[in-house]
């Protein structure tokens, strides 16, 4: 599986998915632009990966902001010349809240990220590989896509309409020859875990950890690295017939 000259672009680079996506496709040889909120935190990626500047693009980016999606996308146009892969990978949890205390500010925050973000991703990378003749889309969905979970309306909502987007992505974009899927991860030991596990059970989060941990059948967390190597497969020259697919990387967590 080699990325020689491929050219991805990478969403939420500095967190423990996307970091390990671009510490997978680096090793493959890909060109990579990383793409995070956290400004520091995404050239410290790149700095660590030891790229060369012909190799790598760090920038800065809200997601929920159209304008600077536009801006990544032509940004590593004007630096690379093409686009081979998207891996769509910026997300939040959101609060943990029945749904009579949701309020509007907190639909917003999450919906702009995990909605619009992607949806802007899709928007401005499909052009491109249409026109290409090519290329390869990972959505970062998540098991909560495919099931519901108490006090967290928010984040499996907003999940499913991104399998939702991916299906119609997908079949829009296969005429093209161009590739659009989806990854679920389950319970991955990342920081959004960590967040998920103190929002559900204030002020006991390793109980919360321990009861997630005993619900899986493999008997423990998903490592990120398990995630990228998915996405990695599916961005990859590998793949070249799977598409509009939903990939669950979850221990047998959900078996839907």
């Amino acid at each position: 599986m080699r990325f020689e000259n491929k050219v991805v672009i990478i969403t939420g680079a500095a967190g423990g998915i996307g970091k390990e996506i671009a510490r997978k496709l680096a090793s493959e040889g890909a060109k990579l632009t990383l793409v995070d909120l956290n400004e520091a935190a995404v050239i410290a990626v790149a700095e660590e990966l030891n790229l060369g500047e012909n190799r790598v693009l760090t920038l800065k980016a809200d997601v929920s902001k159209e304008a600077e999606v536009k801006n990544y996308v032509e940004q590593t146009m004007e630096k690379f010349g093409r686009i081979d892969g998207f891996a769509n990978n910026a997300g939040v949890e959101g609060p943990a809240k029945s749904i009579e205390e949701i309020t509007e500010q907190d639909f917003d925050f999450v919906y702009s990220i995990n909605v619009k973000g992607a949806f802007y991703g899709l928007k401005y990378v499909l052009p491109i590989m249409k026109q290409q003749k090519a290329g390869s889309i990972v959505n970062t969905a998540s098991v909560a896509g495919l099931i519901g979970s108490p006090q967290m309306m928010l984040y499996n909502s907003s999940k499913h309409a991104l399998m939702g987007m991916n299906k119609v992505a997908a079949l829009e974009a296969a005429p093209f020859n161009v590739r659009v899927n989806t990854v679920n991860p389950g319970v991955i030991n990342t920081q959004m875990m960590r967040n998920i596990e103190s929002k559900v059970a204030p002020g006991a989060a390793e109980a919360a950890q321990a009861a997630y941990n005993d619900a899986v059948p493999m008997k423990r967390y998903g490592e990120p690295e398990e995630v990228a190597n998915v996405i990695a497969f599916l961005l990859s020259d590998e793949a070249t017939y799977v598409s509009s697919s939903s990939f669950t990387v979850d221990g047998a967590l959900y078996n839907v």
